[in-house]
Protein backbone atom coordinates (compact mmCIF):
# COMPACT_ATOMS: atom_id res chain seq x y z
CA UNK A 1 0.00 0.00 0.00
CA UNK A 2 1.23 3.78 -1.17
CA UNK A 3 1.38 6.06 2.08
CA UNK A 4 1.25 9.66 1.42
CA UNK A 5 0.37 12.78 1.94
CA UNK A 6 -2.65 15.81 0.86
CA UNK A 7 -1.85 19.08 1.09
CA UNK A 8 -4.10 22.51 0.10
CA UNK A 9 -1.27 24.48 1.42
CA UNK A 10 -3.39 25.75 4.24
CA UNK A 11 -3.22 28.90 6.45
CA UNK A 12 -4.83 30.34 9.59
CA UNK A 13 -6.89 33.55 8.73
CA UNK A 14 -6.91 33.67 12.82
CA UNK A 15 -4.21 36.21 13.84
CA UNK A 16 -1.37 34.67 15.53
CA UNK A 17 2.20 36.03 16.75
CA UNK A 18 4.65 33.68 13.83
CA UNK A 19 1.88 32.91 11.64
CA UNK A 20 3.78 32.41 8.32
CA UNK A 21 2.88 34.37 5.27
CA UNK A 22 1.89 33.00 1.87
CA UNK A 23 5.32 33.03 0.40
CA UNK A 24 6.64 31.59 3.77
CA UNK A 25 4.04 28.81 3.77
CA UNK A 26 4.93 27.49 -0.04
CA UNK A 27 9.05 27.42 1.70
CA UNK A 28 7.54 25.45 4.54
CA UNK A 29 5.64 23.19 2.15
CA UNK A 30 8.26 22.28 -0.20
CA UNK A 31 10.45 21.67 3.03
CA UNK A 32 7.51 19.24 3.89
CA UNK A 33 7.55 17.47 0.46
CA UNK A 34 11.09 17.45 0.46
CA UNK A 35 11.06 15.27 3.68
CA UNK A 36 8.35 13.24 2.73
CA UNK A 37 10.43 11.88 -0.07
CA UNK A 38 13.62 11.47 2.05
CA UNK A 39 11.91 9.52 4.82
CA UNK A 40 10.49 7.09 2.57
CA UNK A 41 6.55 8.19 1.83
CA UNK A 42 5.20 7.29 -1.77
CA UNK A 43 3.20 10.12 -2.71
CA UNK A 44 2.41 13.84 -1.97
CA UNK A 45 -0.96 15.52 -3.28
CA UNK A 46 -1.58 18.97 -3.69
CA UNK A 47 -5.49 20.08 -3.98
CA UNK A 48 -6.39 23.13 -6.65
CA UNK A 49 -8.65 25.44 -4.51
CA UNK A 50 -9.50 28.87 -4.79
CA UNK A 51 -10.25 30.37 -1.37
CA UNK A 52 -8.25 33.07 0.18
CA UNK A 53 -7.09 30.23 3.20
CA UNK A 54 -5.35 28.18 0.57
CA UNK A 55 -2.03 28.86 -1.54
CA UNK A 56 -3.08 25.79 -3.89
CA UNK A 57 -4.93 27.32 -6.85
CA UNK A 58 -1.97 26.36 -9.37
CA UNK A 59 -1.14 22.93 -7.75
CA UNK A 60 1.03 22.05 -11.30
CA UNK A 61 3.14 25.08 -10.45
CA UNK A 62 3.79 23.95 -6.70
CA UNK A 63 4.34 20.14 -7.86
CA UNK A 64 6.71 21.37 -10.48
CA UNK A 65 9.15 23.16 -7.48
CA UNK A 66 8.66 20.24 -5.60
CA UNK A 67 10.06 17.44 -8.37
CA UNK A 68 13.10 19.80 -8.61
CA UNK A 69 13.69 18.44 -4.98
CA UNK A 70 12.79 15.19 -4.84
CA UNK A 71 13.87 11.79 -5.92
CA UNK A 72 11.36 9.27 -5.54
CA UNK A 73 7.71 10.75 -3.96
CA UNK A 74 5.28 10.55 -6.74
CA UNK A 75 3.40 14.12 -7.22
CA UNK A 76 -0.12 14.42 -7.84
CA UNK A 77 -2.93 16.34 -7.50
CA UNK A 78 -5.78 16.38 -4.73
CA UNK A 79 -7.73 17.01 -6.66
CA UNK A 80 -7.43 18.97 -10.00
CA UNK A 81 -11.45 20.38 -10.68
CA UNK A 82 -11.49 19.10 -13.93
CA UNK A 83 -15.21 20.45 -14.35
CA UNK A 84 -13.86 24.49 -14.36
CA UNK A 85 -10.09 23.24 -16.01
CA UNK A 86 -9.66 23.09 -19.94
CA UNK A 87 -8.58 19.81 -20.31
CA UNK A 88 -5.72 19.99 -22.45
CA UNK A 89 -4.00 22.62 -20.60
CA UNK A 90 -4.47 19.93 -17.63
CA UNK A 91 -2.73 17.23 -19.61
CA UNK A 92 -0.18 19.67 -20.89
CA UNK A 93 0.50 20.75 -17.46
CA UNK A 94 0.85 17.44 -16.11
CA UNK A 95 2.73 15.93 -19.05
CA UNK A 96 5.58 18.60 -18.55
CA UNK A 97 5.57 17.68 -14.72
CA UNK A 98 6.16 14.27 -15.52
CA UNK A 99 9.18 15.28 -17.71
CA UNK A 100 10.82 17.48 -15.37
CA UNK A 101 9.88 14.55 -12.41
CA UNK A 102 11.67 11.73 -14.45
CA UNK A 103 8.06 10.13 -14.35
CA UNK A 104 6.62 10.97 -11.62
CA UNK A 105 3.06 12.36 -12.44
CA UNK A 106 0.13 11.55 -11.81
CA UNK A 107 -3.53 13.47 -11.71
CA UNK A 108 -6.71 12.94 -9.82
CA UNK A 109 -9.62 14.79 -11.28
CA UNK A 110 -12.74 15.47 -9.70
CA UNK A 111 -15.40 18.19 -9.16
CA UNK A 112 -13.84 20.14 -5.84
CA UNK A 113 -15.79 20.49 -2.27
CA UNK A 114 -15.91 24.36 -3.41
CA UNK A 115 -17.79 26.03 -5.96
CA UNK A 116 -15.50 28.79 -6.25
CA UNK A 117 -13.85 28.05 -9.73
CA UNK A 118 -17.22 27.87 -11.15
CA UNK A 119 -17.54 31.56 -12.00
CA UNK A 120 -13.83 32.68 -11.20
CA UNK A 121 -13.75 30.56 -14.94
CA UNK A 122 -17.07 31.64 -15.97
CA UNK A 123 -18.84 27.91 -15.62
CA UNK A 124 -22.34 27.48 -14.97
CA UNK A 125 -23.17 25.60 -11.12
CA UNK A 126 -26.24 23.80 -13.53
CA UNK A 127 -23.42 22.24 -15.69
CA UNK A 128 -22.30 21.10 -12.68
CA UNK A 129 -21.95 16.99 -13.79
CA UNK A 130 -22.25 18.13 -17.70
CA UNK A 131 -19.26 19.88 -17.16
CA UNK A 132 -17.10 16.95 -14.97
CA UNK A 133 -18.69 13.92 -17.64
CA UNK A 134 -17.64 15.79 -21.10
CA UNK A 135 -14.19 17.07 -19.93
CA UNK A 136 -13.16 13.58 -18.35
CA UNK A 137 -14.05 12.20 -21.22
CA UNK A 138 -11.74 14.81 -23.58
CA UNK A 139 -9.04 14.33 -20.86
CA UNK A 140 -9.15 10.61 -21.84
CA UNK A 141 -8.86 10.57 -25.16
CA UNK A 142 -6.10 13.43 -25.01
CA UNK A 143 -4.34 10.53 -23.06
CA UNK A 144 -4.27 8.06 -25.41
CA UNK A 145 -4.16 9.91 -28.88
CA UNK A 146 -1.41 12.47 -29.37
CA UNK A 147 -3.77 14.19 -32.70
CA UNK A 148 -7.75 14.34 -31.31
CA UNK A 149 -10.97 14.55 -32.60
CA UNK A 150 -13.76 15.61 -30.27
CA UNK A 151 -16.62 17.57 -29.98
CA UNK A 152 -18.75 18.47 -27.18
CA UNK A 153 -21.04 21.14 -25.63
CA UNK A 154 -18.68 23.15 -23.05
CA UNK A 155 -15.64 23.59 -25.43
CA UNK A 156 -14.42 24.38 -28.83
CA UNK A 157 -14.21 21.00 -31.08
CA UNK A 158 -10.57 19.56 -31.55
CA UNK A 159 -10.28 18.57 -35.19
CA UNK A 160 -7.11 16.48 -35.16
CA UNK A 161 -4.49 19.07 -33.54
CA UNK A 162 -1.40 17.72 -31.73
CA UNK A 163 -1.60 17.79 -27.81
CA UNK A 164 2.15 18.60 -26.61
CA UNK A 165 4.44 17.64 -25.06
CA UNK A 166 3.66 13.80 -24.21
CA UNK A 167 4.59 12.61 -21.14
CA UNK A 168 6.88 9.41 -20.03
CA UNK A 169 4.56 7.39 -18.19
CA UNK A 170 2.45 6.06 -20.76
CA UNK A 171 -0.20 6.11 -20.12
CA UNK A 172 0.09 8.90 -17.80
CA UNK A 173 -1.72 8.19 -14.56
CA UNK A 174 -5.70 9.62 -14.23
CA UNK A 175 -7.59 8.47 -10.60
CA UNK A 176 -11.16 9.74 -9.76
CA UNK A 177 -11.68 11.41 -6.45
CA UNK A 178 -15.08 11.43 -5.45
CA UNK A 179 -17.35 11.95 -1.77
CA UNK A 180 -20.45 9.75 -1.31
CA UNK A 181 -22.54 10.41 -4.49
CA UNK A 182 -23.16 6.48 -5.83
CA UNK A 183 -22.72 7.86 -9.33
CA UNK A 184 -19.47 8.77 -9.28
CA UNK A 185 -18.13 5.45 -7.90
CA UNK A 186 -20.07 3.96 -10.82
CA UNK A 187 -18.74 6.05 -13.33
CA UNK A 188 -15.12 5.84 -12.58
CA UNK A 189 -16.04 1.84 -12.32
CA UNK A 190 -17.42 1.71 -15.82
CA UNK A 191 -14.28 3.66 -17.47
CA UNK A 192 -12.15 1.67 -15.67
CA UNK A 193 -10.01 4.31 -13.77
CA UNK A 194 -8.27 3.55 -10.47
CA UNK A 195 -10.81 5.94 -7.33
CA UNK A 196 -9.69 7.88 -4.65
CA UNK A 197 -12.24 8.23 -1.83
CA UNK A 198 -12.28 11.24 0.35
CA UNK A 199 -13.80 9.98 4.04
CA UNK A 200 -13.19 13.13 6.24
CA UNK A 201 -16.40 12.18 8.37
CA UNK A 202 -18.63 9.19 9.62
CA UNK A 203 -17.08 5.63 9.65
CA UNK A 204 -15.08 4.28 6.86
CA UNK A 205 -16.89 1.07 6.82
CA UNK A 206 -19.87 2.59 5.72
CA UNK A 207 -18.47 3.20 2.52
CA UNK A 208 -18.13 -0.61 1.43
CA UNK A 209 -21.08 -0.76 -0.41
CA UNK A 210 -20.15 2.24 -2.70
CA UNK A 211 -16.89 0.82 -3.00
CA UNK A 212 -18.35 -2.32 -4.35
CA UNK A 213 -20.60 -0.54 -6.48
CA UNK A 214 -17.65 0.68 -8.11
CA UNK A 215 -15.50 -2.48 -8.81
CA UNK A 216 -19.29 -4.19 -10.18
CA UNK A 217 -19.65 -1.70 -12.36
CA UNK A 218 -16.02 -1.70 -13.45
CA UNK A 219 -16.51 -5.32 -14.20
CA UNK A 220 -20.07 -5.61 -15.62
CA UNK A 221 -17.88 -2.50 -17.98
CA UNK A 222 -15.34 -5.49 -18.31
CA UNK A 223 -12.77 -3.87 -16.64
CA UNK A 224 -10.82 -6.05 -15.04
CA UNK A 225 -7.03 -6.28 -13.32
CA UNK A 226 -4.79 -3.93 -11.64
CA UNK A 227 -6.21 -1.04 -12.48
CA UNK A 228 -9.04 -0.81 -10.53
CA UNK A 229 -7.49 0.55 -7.58
CA UNK A 230 -9.34 2.25 -4.21
CA UNK A 231 -7.63 4.60 -2.26
CA UNK A 232 -8.47 6.54 0.42
CA UNK A 233 -8.44 10.32 1.68
CA UNK A 234 -8.29 11.07 5.18
CA UNK A 235 -7.86 13.96 7.66
CA UNK A 236 -5.33 13.29 10.17
CA UNK A 237 -2.16 13.96 12.44
CA UNK A 238 0.73 12.37 14.18
CA UNK A 239 2.57 12.56 17.28
CA UNK A 240 5.09 10.66 19.56
CA UNK A 241 1.60 9.69 21.41
CA UNK A 242 -1.87 10.36 20.77
CA UNK A 243 -2.54 12.49 23.72
CA UNK A 244 -0.33 14.75 22.34
CA UNK A 245 -1.27 14.56 18.66
CA UNK A 246 -5.16 15.57 19.51
CA UNK A 247 -4.01 18.52 21.96
CA UNK A 248 -1.63 20.00 18.46
CA UNK A 249 -4.27 19.31 15.78
CA UNK A 250 -7.71 20.29 17.09
CA UNK A 251 -7.27 23.69 16.93
CA UNK A 252 -6.78 24.05 13.38
CA UNK A 253 -9.18 20.99 12.59
CA UNK A 254 -11.88 22.90 14.66
CA UNK A 255 -11.51 26.31 13.15
CA UNK A 256 -11.31 24.90 9.58
CA UNK A 257 -14.42 22.96 9.90
CA UNK A 258 -15.95 25.68 11.69
CA UNK A 259 -15.43 28.27 9.30
CA UNK A 260 -16.51 26.14 6.49
CA UNK A 261 -19.55 24.77 8.59
CA UNK A 262 -20.46 28.17 8.82
CA UNK A 263 -20.93 28.76 5.11
CA UNK A 264 -22.91 25.67 4.64
CA UNK A 265 -24.86 25.75 7.79
CA UNK A 266 -23.65 23.02 9.71
CA UNK A 267 -23.51 22.83 13.63
CA UNK A 268 -19.11 23.89 15.54
CA UNK A 269 -17.68 21.04 15.62
CA UNK A 270 -17.52 19.95 19.51
CA UNK A 271 -14.42 18.25 21.14
CA UNK A 272 -16.65 15.00 21.31
CA UNK A 273 -17.45 14.79 18.42
CA UNK A 274 -13.58 14.93 17.27
CA UNK A 275 -12.81 12.40 20.33
CA UNK A 276 -15.21 10.05 18.65
CA UNK A 277 -14.10 10.70 15.07
CA UNK A 278 -10.75 10.04 16.08
CA UNK A 279 -11.85 6.75 17.95
CA UNK A 280 -11.09 3.37 16.35
CA UNK A 281 -13.94 2.86 13.85
CA UNK A 282 -13.92 6.76 12.97
CA UNK A 283 -12.78 8.64 10.02
CA UNK A 284 -9.63 10.58 11.55
CA UNK A 285 -6.05 9.65 11.72
CA UNK A 286 -4.97 11.11 15.01
CA UNK A 287 -2.69 9.56 16.90
CA UNK A 288 0.39 7.86 17.71
CA UNK A 289 2.57 6.13 15.18
CA UNK A 290 0.82 2.66 16.10
CA UNK A 291 -2.63 3.77 16.14
CA UNK A 292 -2.27 5.26 12.83
CA UNK A 293 -0.67 2.25 11.34
CA UNK A 294 -3.70 0.13 13.10
CA UNK A 295 -6.50 2.18 11.62
CA UNK A 296 -5.29 2.27 7.75
CA UNK A 297 -5.26 -1.37 8.48
CA UNK A 298 -8.35 -1.43 9.78
CA UNK A 299 -9.89 0.90 6.65
CA UNK A 300 -8.09 -1.44 4.42
CA UNK A 301 -10.16 -4.84 5.98
CA UNK A 302 -13.46 -3.07 6.12
CA UNK A 303 -13.24 -1.84 2.40
CA UNK A 304 -11.76 -5.17 0.92
CA UNK A 305 -8.38 -3.97 0.18
CA UNK A 306 -6.97 -0.68 -0.76
CA UNK A 307 -3.94 0.57 -2.46
CA UNK A 308 -3.20 4.09 -0.80
CA UNK A 309 -4.07 6.50 1.90
CA UNK A 310 -3.20 9.45 1.86
CA UNK A 311 -3.05 11.88 4.76
CA UNK A 312 -4.13 15.31 5.00
CA UNK A 313 -2.09 17.07 8.05
CA UNK A 314 -3.37 21.16 7.69
CA UNK A 315 0.25 21.83 7.85
CA UNK A 316 -0.13 25.40 7.27
CA UNK A 317 -2.40 25.51 10.51
CA UNK A 318 -0.45 24.09 12.88
CA UNK A 319 3.80 24.50 13.90
CA UNK A 320 6.20 24.00 11.04
CA UNK A 321 8.17 22.16 13.10
CA UNK A 322 5.28 19.75 14.32
CA UNK A 323 4.39 18.89 10.67
CA UNK A 324 7.92 18.25 9.87
CA UNK A 325 7.60 15.55 13.17
CA UNK A 326 4.42 14.00 11.81
CA UNK A 327 6.24 13.47 8.23
CA UNK A 328 8.56 12.14 9.70
CA UNK A 329 6.79 9.40 11.77
CA UNK A 330 4.81 8.61 8.93
CA UNK A 331 7.31 7.57 6.92
CA UNK A 332 10.02 6.27 9.99
CA UNK A 333 7.09 4.41 11.74
CA UNK A 334 3.46 4.22 10.71
CA UNK A 335 4.46 3.11 6.51
CA UNK A 336 6.97 0.05 7.69
CA UNK A 337 4.15 -1.29 9.86
CA UNK A 338 1.07 -0.83 7.41
CA UNK A 339 3.44 -2.43 4.63
CA UNK A 340 4.98 -5.33 6.75
CA UNK A 341 1.13 -6.17 7.71
CA UNK A 342 -0.21 -6.02 4.51
CA UNK A 343 2.24 -8.08 2.36
CA UNK A 344 -0.33 -10.66 1.31
CA UNK A 345 -3.64 -8.79 -0.32
CA UNK A 346 -7.22 -8.91 1.17
CA UNK A 347 -9.62 -10.58 -0.80
CA UNK A 348 -12.41 -8.21 -1.71
CA UNK A 349 -16.23 -8.83 -0.82
CA UNK A 350 -18.05 -10.92 -3.36
CA UNK A 351 -21.56 -9.92 -3.96
CA UNK A 352 -24.49 -10.05 -6.21
CA UNK A 353 -25.84 -6.58 -8.34
CA UNK A 354 -28.77 -6.75 -6.15
CA UNK A 355 -27.51 -6.61 -3.43
CA UNK A 356 -25.04 -3.62 -3.91
CA UNK A 357 -28.31 -1.88 -5.70
CA UNK A 358 -29.80 -2.57 -2.24
CA UNK A 359 -26.87 -1.82 0.16
CA UNK A 360 -26.54 1.83 -2.41
CA UNK A 361 -29.74 2.83 -1.78
CA UNK A 362 -30.23 2.57 1.98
Amino acid sequence: MQIGIDSFVETSLVPTIGAPDQAQRVRDLLEEIELADQVGLDAFGIGEHHRREFVASAPAVILAAAAARTKQIRLTSAVTVLSSEDPVRVFQQFATLDLISQGRAEIIVGRGSFIESYPLFGFDLEDYDGLFTEKLELLLKIRDHTQVHWSGKHRAALTGQGVYPRPIQNPLPIRVGVGGTPESFARAGKLGLPLVVAIIGGEPRRFRPLVDYYRESARQAGHTGNNLEVGIHSIGFVADNSAQAAEDFYPSYAELFNRIGKERGWPPITRAQFDASRGPTGALLVGDPEAIAEKIIYENNVLGGISSMSILLNGGMIPHKKAMHAIELLGTRVAPIVRKELALPVRPLVRSNADLQKSVAG
